[in-house]
């Protein structure tokens, strides 16, 4: 009984404060090194971008939209896939309760009621903000569209505005796919604590050769800024 609770109460938990404490990392150097990470540099090159926009070219609002559609899809799917996965879990959880009696060696951790709960109710709540996150990235990314053709009209519009909606749709889209990351991790936990630590180091070590891109040489540098 010793070793299950070990596992739960020190895996699981240490799993989670890797990830969270990755992405706290990312965040940081994020906020105050934007040329070091992917996200960074791909704020300043939509920034770049933008500003180029205003120049009330219709040729270029309407490839703006065009460029759009791909981040629209993406998220549009990852709102898709946490949905599912949602109702898929809310269908599962009775069947999966009934069979608890199949996981009772230690590998699989504890089978108890709190368990059980826990295990189930973080994958939910993990994929509700998921979508949460995506629809309103959703959102935003439309407004995004529509203003941008908008804005030659400077009496309605503001550049500055409709850069903040821009940004916010990218930013719930990049937080809604990494919630979802951390969902299947929440999802392996049904199979025990050892293959959500597994996964959880597999995971942020696949992250960080993303969204890291190593030290930038000067000229590069003064490009993207």
């Amino acid at each position: 009984m010793g070793v299950v609770v070990y596992l739960d109460t020190i895996l699981v938990p240490l799993s989670l404060f890797v990830t969270v404490g990755y992405h706290a990392y990312l965040w940081h150097n994020f906020k105050n090194k934007p040329s070091h990470t992917t996200i960074g540099i791909n704020m300043l090159k939509r920034r770049a971008w933008f500003l180029e926009l205003n120049g009330g070219d219709d040729k270029k609002g309407m490839l703006a939209v065009q460029s759009l559609r791909n981040t629209l899809m993406g998220t549009t799917l990852t709102a898709s896939i946490a949905i599912l996965i949602e109702v898929s879990l809310a269908a599962f959880i009775n069947n999966s309760y009934s069979a608890t009696h199949l996981f009772s060696h230690a590998f699989f951790g504890s089978q108890s009621t709190m368990i059980f709960a826990l295990k189930y109710g973080s994958a939910a709540l993990s994929l509700a903000v998921s979508f949460l996150c995506s629809s309103m990235a959703i959102g935003f990314l439309i407004d995004a569209n529509f203003l941008i053709n908008a804005s030659g009209d400077h009496e309605f519009t503001s550049s500055g505005n409709i850069r903040t909606i821009f940004e916010k749709g990218f930013i719930l889209a990049f937080v809604s796919s990494r919630m979802l990351c951390i969902t299947f991790l929440m999802l392996l936990w049904m199979l025990g604590p050892v293959p959500v630590w597994l996964s959880s180091l597999a995971l942020v070590w696949g992250l960080y050769g993303l969204d890291f891109v190593g030290k930038l040489s000067k000229d590069n540098k003064q490009n993207l800024s």
